[in-house]
């Protein structure tokens, strides 16, 4: 110590501070001025890295005043010569830049100014600081290079500038700070080689670079480091292989190579490092097999940490059976093969993270190495998911140390049923049992002994029976999956009681039954709650309201009816909404326009009626899907409207306008200019109408008198049985260019038509695709065939062939091919709004009367069994090049054969068809 104070000893001040302490005892007032006297450019230097500092939130620097200096908080003197040798403002948020007047206090040892908000640039003037020791200035917003400066602090042993944002290449000049033991630069944005001149540093024991940009592999020089305990140069860009240089670090005992670039197989040098704790080598691209006696080779290994990698081959059992070994993450990799254990006294695994890997072999004993995990009484974490492991779960599941937290089987193969055994295992957190085969009840787990569980994931099993209510003990539960299973019977209401799920999923299983009020309580919802393909039943509750928080609500596919509760609106974070497929009804409510962070809203295949509510050009919609309702009206091209694409409208034909690509009708016009007008058309309409049904009764008695003579020549075609041509999906598929929408004729409520060309013989279709997920439209199919397999007449729409199948990705297919009659439907051309086609004659309206009435009378009286369409109605008429009607869409038709009972069925069923003004003809 006394030769480093030597400089402060020459000059002036010595023979002074002789004669000083020779008289001490006479004058010690003249001491404490001269002390004074030597240490005001330290106070100086203090209060000009005050100046710097704008935000002192915990108050570091009140004591900062006129005292005396060396009484500061976190300033520290030497009590000989009152000169400053440490500052340590460590921890206190303080905001602001570094002074470069800390230079001025040349007798600084220690700066501590980590744990704040400093930015700026580290002030080259640091470099003056002769006989700094330690620069501790990590976890700031230090801006800009390293200074090479540092280089002269040639005292220098700790240099932690980590967690700023520091860029530029590590100074190679560092290489001069010979007693420098830990260097730390982790966490900038460093660049460049790390320098070959560190290989000097031969005091140096921690290299902590990780996280930054550097390039180039792993320096070599890292070999000739002997006194290296602590390597880490985790997530820094390195790439190239690990360099075989480990074989003179004998003292090395932590190595982090983390998020790296490396690749190959790691270097012998290093597995012979006999006193190596930790080996941290995670998400690199490294390759090879673990030596059979690693466990041996490295007794003291406590972490061995390699996910993210392309290791392969079988897992060492001396590594497994390590007694030393507190944490094994080998997630993420190509191990494969059986999982062995021997048996030994002692276990300290903490942490076994065997996921998505290979393991299993298929033998019956490949779980036993469950029972050999009993002893390891501190194991808080066993993941073996996603591997290819076989058979039953055994009953030694049960055990495993109560400190397990994390539990994980998903993703393999096991079957059979869940053990009794996992309730003994008091400390779970999380249980993942998702993805495999097991089957049966699940009530002979004590769910109440788990009461620290938080985590439940048992999808995609084959679970029955009843949800057991004993779920509803588990207070702690966030999230639980019980998705794609057959679990049966009502919803427990007991689930209520779970105050912090924020996830329920209990989608796709056999329920039935009303939804309990008291899941709506359940405020702390918040990512999903989807109950869908279900066979729920019953109203939706205003106490849906509640879930104010949630993101997510899907019911789809199940017997919900009612009107939408209007309290919906009050789930301000909905961001999908699914409701498809239920027997909901009613109008939207009004209220649904403050969902203004709703995405997606599916109220598809429902009995919705009224108008589309203006509100949805308001809301940022990505998909609307209101089809197969009864919704009617203008459609807007606002807001969500005018992406076709995020639209879809199907099955309500009572819609109107909107963009082109919809492909509605246009509206009729509501200008009250026209209200007149269009007041003076309907009255001048209905006297036309009633002259001329008057003029049509009388030419209809007079042809149907003509025709009545001939009917038995040519009122129906002979019944033909020659063979259908044979078509398939494919075959469709191309006829349409893949039932594109410039091939699209029209659509009904089970059905859909495209225009199509099968081949040179057949010429253009009309393609009936059936809507099998419509409910009822595999029904019209079968009605449909039934009704036109024999029957043959000029009057009737020819059917061509059929198809009965599957699509390209394996859905039930049904379609039937039709001649394609190119004068379109009745409809088009009684309803022409677009002026498009000539008003049919008095003559051609009485002649498509009289098809129509000779294909009805075919139907009833001369098929051998009596069909009844069931929906006659204009739309239903098609008209061929020559304008003779023919009636087609059989899909209610109904076949009666005994007369006898056609008297019984007349006058009890209801109406079936079109909802609207039905004829006596089409009760059935």
């Amino acid at each position: 110590m006394t030769d480093k104070r030597l400089p402060f000893f020459k000059g002036h001040a010595a023979p002074f501070l002789f004669i000083t302490l020779m008289n001490i005892a006479a004058f010690p007032a003249v001491i404490h001025a001269q002390n004074c006297t030597t240490c005001v450019g330290d106070r100086v230097a203090l209060l000009a890295i005050k100046s710097k500092i704008k935000e002192d939130p915990k108050g570091h620097m009140i004591s900062w005043n006129d005292s005396l200096h060396c009484q500061w908080e976190g300033v520290t003197c030497n009590p000989n010569h009152q000169r400053v040798i440490a500052l340590n403002l460590s921890d206190g948020g303080l905001l602001g830049s570094l002074s470069p007047s800390i230079a001025n206090l040349t007798f600084l040892r220690e700066i501590q100014l980590q744990n704040n908000f400093l930015s700026g640039e580290i002030p080259p003037e640091v470099g003056r600081l002769f006989l700094l020791q330690e620069l501790s200035l990590y976890n700031n917003s230090f801006q800009g290079n390293i200074p090479a400066s540092l280089s002269n602090c040639s005292n220098l042993q700790v240099l932690d500038l980590s967690q700023n944002i520091l860029v530029g290449n590590i100074p190679a000049s560092l290489s001069n700070c010979s007693n420098l033991r830990s260097l730390v630069l982790g966490q900038n944005n460093l660049v460049g080689k790390i320098p070959e001149e560190l290989g000097s540093l031969l005091m140096l024991n921690q290299l902590i670079l990780p996280v930054n940009n550097f390039s180039g592999g792993i320096p070599r020089f890292i070999g000739s480091l002997t006194s290296l305990e602590i390597l880490s140069l985790g997530k820094c860009g390195l790439g190239g292989s690990i360099p075989d240089v480990f074989h003179r670090l004998s003292y090395l005992t932590f190595i982090v190579l983390v998020e790296n670039k490396l690749v190959g197989s790691i270097p012998p040098s290093l597995y012979n490092l006999s006193s190596l704790e930790i080996l941290l080598l995670d998400d690199n691209r490294l390759t090879g097999r673990l030596p059979t006696n690693l466990g041996s080779m490295q007794p003291h290994l406590q972490a061995l940490s390699i996910p993210d990698n392309h290791f392969s081959g079988p897992l060492p059992t001396s590594v497994l059976s390590s007694s030393n070994l507190e944490i094994l993450d080998l997630s993420r990799n190509n191990f494969s093969g059986k999982l062995v254990i021997t048996s030994r006294e002692a276990c300290n695994l903490e942490v076994l993270y065997l996921g998505s890997n290979h393991f299993g072999s298929g033998e019956d004993d490949e779980m036993t190495f469950i029972e050999a995990l009993s002893i390891c009484k501190n194991l808080r974490m066993l993941d073996i998911g996603y591997n290819q492991m076989k058979g039953f779960l055994p009953h030694s599941l049960g055990n495993l140390s109560n400190t397990l937290s994390f539990l994980s089987l998903a993703s393999n193969a096991f079957s059979g049923g869940l053990p009794s055994s996992v309730g003994n295992l008091s400390g779970l957190t999380s249980l993942d049992l998702s993805n495999n085969k097991l089957k049966g009840t699940i009530n002979q787990v004590n769910f109440s002994n788990l009461g620290s569980l938080q985590k439940l994931d048992l999808k995609n099993n084959s679970f029955s029976g009843n949800i057991p209510g004993s779920l509803g003990n588990l207070s702690l539960l966030i999230e639980l999956d019980l998705g794609l299973n057959e679990f049966n019977g009502s919803m427990p209401s007991s689930l209520g009681n779970c105050k912090r799920l924020i996830k329920l999923s209990i989608d796709q299983n056999n329920l039935t039954g009303e939804i309990p009020r008291k899941l709506f309580e359940l405020s702390t919802l918040s990512i999903s709650l989807n109950l869908g393909g279900n066979q729920l039943s019953g109203e939706l509750p205003q106490e849906v309201g509640n879930l104010k928080n949630l993101n997510e609500i899907i019911l789809e596919n199940n017997r919900l009816s009612g009107d939408l509760p209007t309290t919906i609106s009050s789930c301000s974070s909905l961001v999908n909404l699914d409701i498809s497929n239920n027997f909901f009804q009613g109008t939207l409510p009004s209220s649904l326009r403050s969902l203004r962070a709703l995405q997606t809203f599916d109220a598809s295949h429902n009995n919705f009626t009224g108008k589309i509510p203006t509100y949805f050009e308001e809301i940022p919609l990505e998909n609307l899907n209101i089809s197969f309702n009864g919704f009617e009206g203008e459609v807007s091209s606002k807001g969500v409207f005018s992406n076709a694409s995020a639209v879809s409208l199907v099955g309500n034909n009572r819609l109107c306008g909107g963009v082109p690509e919809l492909r509605l009708p246009k509206c009729h016009s509501t200008n009250p200019k026209k209200k007149k007008w269009l007041r003076f058309a309907v009255i001048s309409a209905i006297l036309l109408v009633a002259v001329l049904i008057g003029i049509a009764v009388v030419v209809f008695f007079v042809f149907y008198r003509t025709k009545s003579e001939i009917k038995d020549d040519v009122s129906h075609e002979p019944i033909s049985r020659e063979s259908l041509v044979q078509v398939s999906y494919e075959m469709l598929y191309k006829a349409t260019d893949g039932f594109s929408t410039k091939n699209f004729i029209g659509e009904g409520s089970f059905s859909s038509v495209y225009r199509g060309n099968l081949d040179a013989d057949s010429g253009i279709v009309a393609i009936k695709v059936l809507n099998l997920h419509r409910r009822g439209g595999s029904k019209s199919f079968i009605a449909e065939c039934e009704a036109l397999k024999n029957a043959r007449h000029r009057n009737l729409a020819k059917v061509i062939t059929c198809c009965s199948g599957i699509d390209f990705q394996g859905n039930e297919f049904k379609a039937i091919v039709y001649e394609f009659l190119p004068n379109g439907t009745l409809d088009q051309w009684l309803h022409d709004v677009q002026n498009k086609l000539p008003r049919l004659s008095l003559l051609q309206r009485v002649c498509v009367a009289l098809d129509v009435a000779y294909a009805l009378e075919y139907l009833h009286r001369h098929t051998g069994k009596t069909i009844v369409h069931c929906d006659l109605k204009p739309s239903n008429i098609l008209l061929d090049e020559d304008m003779v009607a023919h009636v087609g869409d059989f899909g209610l038709s109904k076949i009666l054969q005994p007369e006898y009972k056609i008297r019984q069925h007349s006058s009890s069923t209801g109406v079936r068809g079109t909802v609207g003004y039905a004829a006596p003809g089409m009760l059935c």
